[in-house]
């Protein structure tokens, strides 16, 4: 590195920060306390899929789940539970619950492959069931976004169902969800289970046979 260039030095807030070890100690047992509430959030939704009639993918495992923890989603942390979870091949039948560092948490259904059209069917043909339930459909050209608002999802409110169906017909996935604040008082409470649970149930119409 050139010895004038000033570019890789540290700002006075920087060198507070990165000398502050409670700031990386507070990290931790926030993280800790995520992945607490992402295994009771398990547990709940082990318990609605035994009193679900999915119509999943003939290869379908209901077991089959998945925690993951990382540092980089669009530079923020993130923590996840993917229950149940099926990646196989082209199909996608999974429940995302995501705790997103500096943005939301997101209960979200996955979904892409052979059965994609009875889902979107389902959303149509049942769509006064999930309406008024604060779910949203993505409207990003890619399952990764996690985005909310404008541009990036679409409220399923009553009077939404032309424009949805009209949505839908041109995408070959569905990702459709409910996006919760962080300061939600119920997430600031550590009852990540409860809304879990919520959001399964409200979207159970658009996976059930």
């Amino acid at each position: 590195m050139n010895p004038l260039d000033r570019s890789g030095s540290f700002t006075d807030e920087e060198t507070v920060l990165l000398a502050d070890g409670e700031f990386f100690r507070k990290k931790q047992r926030i993280s800790a306390k995520i992945r607490t509430m992402l295994e009771a959030s398990h547990v709940a939704l082990r318990d609605e899929l035994t009193r679900s009639r999915l119509l999943a993918p003939s290869d379908f495992d209901a077991t089959h789940h998945q925690f993951v923890k990382g540092e980089h989603l669009e530079s923020c942390p993130y923590q996840y539970l993917d229950c149940p979870k099926h990646f196989q091949g082209s199909d996608k039948y999974t429940f995302r619950t995501l705790v997103w560092w500096g943005h939301h948490v997101v209960f979200v259904w996955i979904l892409e492959g052979r059965l994609v059209k009875q889902y979107k069917k389902n959303l149509v043909d049942r769509f006064h069931s999930v309406a008024g339930r604060h779910l949203e459909l993505s409207t990003a050209p890619t399952l990764w976004e996690w985005k909310c608002g404008e541009g990036y999802t679409l409220p399923l409110t009553h009077d939404r169902k032309a424009t949805v169906a009209a949505v839908v017909a041109e995408r070959g996935f569905l990702k459709i969800g409910r996006y919760v604040p962080l300061g939600d008082a119920r997430v600031r409470q550590g009852d990540l289970a409860s809304l879990a649970r919520e959001a399964f149930a409200a979207l159970s119409p658009i996976v059930s046979s």
